[in-house]
């Protein structure tokens, strides 16, 4: 009889042993519920779709490379304008794009917060994942088609690229992580916030190298963590460029405070934030 207990007392753990996954495996599927609803809502209804998001920095990177090309005979570095001013523009929209659209993941998704299997966290990180990969794609393909266009001969370094990519994303998450807690509680501040990143492209090296400044702004546009990721993003397409003002400490430090921060606010004020 007390084998007979035994057994059945064992019989009983793995429910308990399986409560963790289960757990997780519903997250992940509140998860792709809620991305395919942006998918639907964001994308789907709007005329052109996934398309604009090709088309608007395409359009900005041949606005900028035309305009540039009037004043300069070549690029700092290569051949193409195209290419350069891709490089980092692309790299820049990473962040600039992520730090907004996270930022409004909970307004976004408000209403379906109140409802208990969904949690602001699953909102974050739903819009955050869609949205790096649609981002990702329509770097590639930019890229990529600016390559054969301007028939660019180089050897890519994507090790430096993916990792110039995932740290814009990095930085991109925490400032929307940070954002998301601001736009809330202060609804001026996704005003400010969209003034403050629009002359970005011009002080991240989207325009200019780091090398080519003046060494006052040397000193001072250091302290962009835009400025190493683009010169990180370089790096990958131009065998000839070693920048040697890059720091990934001072990169993931930026990225890392205001992700935390971020976090830490929303988990303490998620529920005062849903009646504001």
């Amino acid at each position: 009889m007390q084998g007979c207990v035994s057994v059945s007392d064992t019989s009983l753990s793995p429910p308990h042993a399986s409560a963790p996954q289960s757990r997780f495996v519903k997250a992940l599927r509140t998860i792709a519920a809620l991305i395919l609803r942006e998918m639907t809502t964001r994308y789907g209804k709007t005329p052109g779709g996934y398309v604009w998001a090709l088309i608007q920095p395409l359009g900005m990177i041949i606005i900028l490379a035309y305009a540039w090309s009037l004043l300069a005979r070549t690029p700092s570095l290569g051949t193409s304008y195209l290419l350069f001013k891709g490089t980092g523009m692309l790299a820049l929209g990473m962040f600039t794009t992520l730090g907004s659209l996270v930022g409004g993941a909970m307004k976004y998704s408000k209403s379906l917060l109140f409802y208990p299997g969904v949690t602001w966290i699953d909102a974050i990180l739903a819009r955050f994942e869609l949205n790096v990969l649609i981002l990702a794609m329509v770097t590639y393909i930019i890229l990529h088609g600016i390559m054969i266009y301007d028939d660019v001969q180089t050897i890519l370094a994507w090790d430096r690229i993916l990792l110039a990519m995932g740290l814009a994303a990095g930085t991109g998450f925490g400032a929307g992580c940070l954002n998301c807690y601001l736009f809330q509680r202060f609804p001026v501040w996704e005003q400010i916030w969209s003034i403050l990143t629009r002359p970005l492209f011009i002080i991240s090296g989207v325009i200019f190298l780091y090398e080519d400044m003046p060494p006052l702004a040397q000193q001072i546009l250091w302290y962009n963590p835009l400025l190493h990721i683009t010169g990180i993003m370089r790096d990958g397409f131009y065998p000839v460029y070693q920048p040697g003002y890059i720091s990934l400490v001072y990169v993931a430090l930026c990225m890392l405070v205001p992700m935390l921060l971020g976090l830490l606010l929303l988990r303490r004020h998620a529920r005062q934030l849903l009646q504001l």
